[in-house]
């Protein structure tokens, strides 16, 4: 269970509030089935920083092993969030995939063929 709060959405603006908020929701989908079956209750937190003309973005989730974090700056929200979720994701999945020691599993299948 992935439990997501979004701070301070109110920095970005109007225009673009909505599709920042699906942006993240869309990849929100992805962090739920991850961790369908995970042992323990996760918060994902984004948070939004806005100083003069740029904009803060950072994401992060605190796994079992360690806390993943993110951050990105960019003057385009959409640009910002949109890289910064796919930069979460994969490093998520990746910290994900070495507490389950998928690595060891693949590298095991390799060495009998």
């Amino acid at each position: 269970m992935v439990t997501l709060i979004i701070k301070n959405l109110k920095e970005v603006e109007l225009p673009y509030r909505q599709q920042v908020e699906e942006i993240i929701l869309e990849k929100y989908d992805f962090f739920q089935n991850l961790f369908k079956k995970y042992s323990k209750d996760l918060t994902m937190e984004v948070i939004f920083n806005r100083s003069s003309s740029t904009y803060k973005v950072s994401a992060s989730i605190d796994l079992k092993s360690k806390k993943v974090l993110i951050a990105e700056e960019n003057r385009d929200p959409i640009r910002a969030v949109t890289k910064l979720m796919n930069e979460f994701k994969r490093a998520v999945k990746r910290q994900y995939e070495l507490e389950r020691k998928d690595y060891e599993y693949k590298r095991k299948n390799r060495k009998k063929k």
